[in-house]
């Protein structure tokens, strides 16, 4: 798979780029989609990762891709990205944790308090696309 980037803004706001393209169709709105995701403050700081740092074990999150259940910023930059496909994306907070009951949050109690306490800041995420359900 060639790898390939196109960094672009969305009207939203949103700052994303393709890291890999993926295969398949493509996830569209409304779909219950599964994914990894990697979040960052915009100075490189750890804020959350499905993915274990340490032993590489995965707890991928299913979503659909609706703005009643997610994050609007992390929904448009799934919104088009095939299986197996990688973006990385800046999404401001106007487009990102409006309502604390937005997903993707951590379940464990203290990486969700961090999270939520850079709600008022541009996050940046990692998401891969696992598949499309």
């Amino acid at each position: 798979m060639s790898s390939v980037f196109r960094y672009r803004k969305l009207d939203n706001g949103v700052k994303l780029e393709d890291v890999v393209e993926g295969e398949g169709p493509e996830a569209g709105e409304g779909d219950l989609v599964q994914f990894n995701y990697v979040c960052r403050r915009a100075n490189g700081y750890f804020v959350h990762s499905t993915v274990n740092q340490f032993s590489g074990e995965s707890k991928p999150v299913t979503l659909r891709l609706d703005s009643q259940e997610m994050i609007r910023g992390l929904k448009d930059v799934i919104i088009g990205m095939k299986a197996g496909g990688k973006r990385r994306a800046l999404i401001p907070p106007e487009v990102g944790y409006i309502e604390e009951t937005l997903q993707p949050v951590p379940e464990e109690f203290g990486p969700r308090r961090s999270l939520l306490s850079h709600a008022k800041e541009p996050l940046v995420f990692e998401v891969q696309l696992l598949k499309i359900l």
